[in-house]
């Protein structure tokens, strides 16, 4: 349970790193967005093969087919939902409204993208072998662009920094939270829900990044961002084969 709750905690600490530098330093807005491609193709390789290809062998095509879409679906109807409310672009460094309502849109869909992966990392350790070490650094990958830009939109949102500083401690404590609630609650289940479960996770990742982590990156960092995706993809394959 402790094991499940530190590594959870350590792909959320990734959002406060991010915030930290962005709150300290200057960061070219290109290169954030170079690091939010890389993220990207890591953390859908991530998702392909420790979350579907395992859900897929394991639990079988239709209860891991079923949980993919479903999570997918989700993602977008809550996507929508925030969107209306000042998120559409929370990943977006200088695309901000001025409102207090539209930073705390900003934080809910960070929560939102956060809970899913937390949980299969919890899940994860359920196997006995340890963490999925590729999870955990894809989501850490995936996480400080997170944190670089949704921080300058929380600033030109109007939030001062030390309520930027105490919501994403917030995030860390709900993404280590996430990860024990995955190990605790998942223990029991059949190879089919928690196939099911973690195509879900994986839908959610999938719809995640293509509805706000790559039109980032793109603005950000121009055409260049879809080598930096390709790496980052390599990169989760190589790491699978270790």
């Amino acid at each position: 349970m402790w094991h499940a709750l530190i590594w959870g905690g350590v792909s959320g600490s990734a959002v406060l790193l991010g915030a930290l530098a962005a709150l300290f330093f200057p960061i070219q807005k290109k290169i954030i967005g170079y690091i939010m491609a890389f993220g990207t193709g890591v953390l859908i390789g991530a998702a392909s093969y420790e979350l579907l290809g395992e859900s897929v062998e394991n639990g079988g095509f239709l209860a891991t087919g079923a949980g993919f879409l479903a999570g997918a679906l989700v993602f977008t109807l809550l996507d929508m939902a925030i969107s209306k409310n000042g998120a559409k672009k929370r990943k977006r460094s200088h695309a901000q409204g001025s409102d207090q309502g539209s930073g705390l849109a900003i934080f809910i869909g960070t929560v939102m993208d956060a809970i899913p992966e937390s949980i299969m990392i919890g899940a994860s350790l359920l196997a006995g072998q340890g963490v999925s070490l590729l999870l955990v650094i894809a989501i850490f990958i995936s996480n400080v662009p997170e944190g670089l830009s949704s921080t300058t939109g929380l600033l030109k949102s109007g939030y001062t920094k030390k309520k930027i500083f105490i919501l994403w401690i917030t995030v860390l404590i709900i993404s280590a939270a996430s990860a024990g609630a995955g190990y605790a609650f998942l223990g029991g289940a059949s190879a089919a829900v928690m196939a099911a479960i973690a195509a879900f996770a994986g839908g959610g990742i999938i719809a995640m990044a293509g509805s706000t982590m790559m039109p980032e990156a793109f603005e950000e960092g121009g055409p260049v961002v879809g080598f930096m995706a390709a790496l980052g993809l390599f990169v989760s394959l190589l790491l699978n084969e270790l």
